[in-house]
């Protein structure tokens, strides 16, 4: 039975987890996440038996997920943008071993230490594999509470569907906002290992090892190259985007997440001066939806994308686009966040000043 609630962003991640029957989480605190580990703790064990423990570091994090995840349990962390850096060469391990996780990434602004205010400067980081070598994240961004919710328990099916790791990203300000959510029903934990799963040598069938290890380049370039097979029915499958007024725009926005919200609101008022604008969001940033923004860029006159970094999607919307139109930019950086009115007088000031 479905449960209506107002909850923190946070809290609504780490209860979807649980709902979605996860075993086991291992993380470190760090805002502006720490409410999704703090939740879980008070919550978890109690209810379904969860795991539910706080490493020394989110290098220690990481790796006893890739422990986890190699019993074939369902198991999670999060962090947020530096804590994320830390785990990049356990998440490169994992997704060459080809095991299902959930990594939440609730990013800050940065470089560096930066500030703990909301940000999307880890789209690079996340979408481009932020560890060593060739390997890719699903990668969900959700836009609203609600999202971040069914996105939680979706990324779980995924991660088991195509034994890969899982990523949510979201900015801190949903992470931190309070919204009204409808909760689905608690699932079951995991009661079998899936046959891929080490579970020490049953009478039935041989060991299983996993590693992420091939000492001969041959083995090697095989691993890669059934990876990137992988990889590519992904984006035949499972690419999802949202089109916002889209069908007799002469103009887009395009953005992620909270922006893309923003960017709604932007488009509405852009509408009440007669500019017919539509909004284009990827859900999912991998695969990100390049066949449907190249198809919207012939319908349209130019394309504005909006983030909260200095434009990194934005190589993303041009690779799309293939100079079909102009792409303008507007960024915001250090935890600021664009308004409406911000977006509509740089789409005047870049677009329609510059016909």
């Amino acid at each position: 039975m479905k449960e209506l609630k107002l909850m923190k962003g946070n809290e609504a991640i780490a209860e979807a987890a649980i709902r979605a029957g996860c075993d086991a989480y291992f993380g470190y605190p760090i805002t502006p996440q720490s409410e999704i580990l703090e939740y879980l703790a008070a919550n978890a064990q109690k209810r379904t038996g969860m795991v539910v423990l706080q490493a020394e570091s989110e290098i220690a994090s990481i790796n006893m997920v890739y422990g986890a995840a190699g019993c074939g349990k369902r198991v999670m962390t999060s962090s947020s943008s530096p804590g994320i850096s830390l785990m990049q060469e356990g998440i490169s391990y994992i997704a060459c071993a080809e095991l299902p996780c959930l990594l939440v990434n609730v990013m800050r602004g940065g470089p560096g230490l930066g500030t703990i205010q909301p940000s999307q400067g880890d789209y690079f980081q996340t979408v481009k594999g932020g560890g060593h070598g060739d390997y890719r994240l699903i990668t969900l961004a959700p836009s609203t509470i609600q999202e971040a919710v069914d996105f939680t328990k979706l990324a779980f099916d995924l991660a088991f569907k195509w034994r890969n790791p899982v990523m949510l990203l979201l900015d801190g300000a949903i992470g931190q906002m309070m919204e009204k959510v409808e909760l689905f029903s608690q699932q079951e934990r995991l009661k079998e290992a899936p046959d891929w799963a080490t579970v020490g040598k049953p009478k039935n069938r041989e060991r299983n090892i996993i590693t992420s290890l091939h000492m001969q380049p041959e083995d090697m370039e095989k691993t890669n190259q059934h990876l990137q097979a992988k990889y590519r029915k992904i984006e035949e499958e499972e690419t999802r985007f949202e089109c916002y007024k889209c069908d007799d725009a002469d103009y887009i926005f395009t953005g992620f997440g909270l922006v893309a919200r923003i960017a709604k609101k932007a488009a509405d008022i852009a509408r009440t001066k007669g500019y017919k604008i539509g909004v284009f969001r990827p859900i999912t940033l991998f695969p990100f939806p390049y066949s449907e923004i190249n198809n919207l860029s012939k319908k349209v006159k130019a394309i504005l994308d909006v983030e909260m970094n200095t434009g990194q999607m934005l190589e993303d919307v041009k690779l799309a686009v293939n100079g079909n139109i102009p792409v303008e930019f507007h960024g915001r950086t250090g935890g600021m966040i664009p308004t409406p009115e911000e977006i509509v007088a740089v789409f005047e000031e870049k677009i329609i000043k510059r016909k």
